[in-house]
């Protein structure tokens, strides 16, 4: 496999958190970067929890300098989940059952195999540099007495596929589908990337739940709309959320 043209790469034995590297090296990096841990310490996953890392598992953050509004920024996290979705299908052979979760999951067989977190540096309405934070289950399923009640069920790819699949491996799968939904983003903008993601997209269709600190809202998962944000058909009528967490 063809590493993408313009990536740089390192390969880190330990680091705390592939993002907080990010955030150490992010002023001298000339290009997109990408950053893989062999062995990651304190990994974290949205609204400050914690990401379980057991060994053989990948953590990476992929550092670039994007271009547009804050809001068009944000929309890397579905390029993201797609090129996850892509890689796992090139190195199992294998599309059935994985599934993407919004905003920012990867889901196999009804349960969570990776998350994707996104870290921006900048001023105003603009961002300088991105870091995109990936953690795939790739050999181990990590403990589950820290799961929130209602939250999906980890699992690993090897745990339900029978396939072994080493870090260094999944990021050369990984960083080769991310360069073409990136070029494809840039070039025709989130549509594609939407449609894209829509036809791989968890509970479509179904009735779901999303939780913000401060309210609750279930209704059918009618689509996303062309800001990343869910559209859910309630009682009440059409409901966008900019961010939640889902529930179903």
């Amino acid at each position: 496999m063809t590493w993408p043209t313009g990536y740089g790469k390192r390969v880190l034995p330990e680091v705390d958190s592939t993002l907080d590297e990010a955030a150490r090296i992010v002023g001298e990096l000339q290009g997109p970067e990408w950053i893989l841990a062999l062995r990651q310490t304190k990994g974290r996953a949205r609204r400050g929890r914690d990401w379980k890392d057991p060994k053989g598992n990948f953590a990476a953050t992929l550092v670039i300098r994007p271009e547009g509004p804050a809001s068009q920024v944000a929309l890397r996290s579905f390029v993201a989940s797609l090129a996850v979705y892509d890689a796992c299908e090139s190195l199992t052979g294998r599309s059935e059952g994985l599934a993407l979760k919004w905003p920012n999951d990867v889901l196999l067989n009804g349960g969570k195999l990776a998350g994707i977190l996104l870290e921006s540096v900048g001023q105003g309405t603009g961002v300088s540099h991105l870091s995109i934070g990936i953690g795939v289950n790739l050999m181990e399923t990590p403990m589950k007495e820290w799961l929130e009640p209602g939250a999906v069920w980890p699992v690993s790819l090897l745990s339900e596929t029978g396939i072994q699949v080493a870090p260094e491996d999944f990021l050369e799968a990984l960083a080769a589908a991310f360069a073409r939904y990136e070029e494809q983003f840039a070039t025709y903008g989130f549509e594609p990337i939407r449609t894209a993601w829509l036809a791989r997209a968890a509970k479509l269709g179904e009735v779901i739940t999303a939780r913000t600190a401060t309210s609750e809202t279930e209704g059918t998962f009618e689509t996303v709309d062309a800001s990343g944000n869910l559209v859910l058909n309630t009682a009440k009528g059409r409901i966008s959320i900019p961010a939640a967490d889902v529930y179903f």
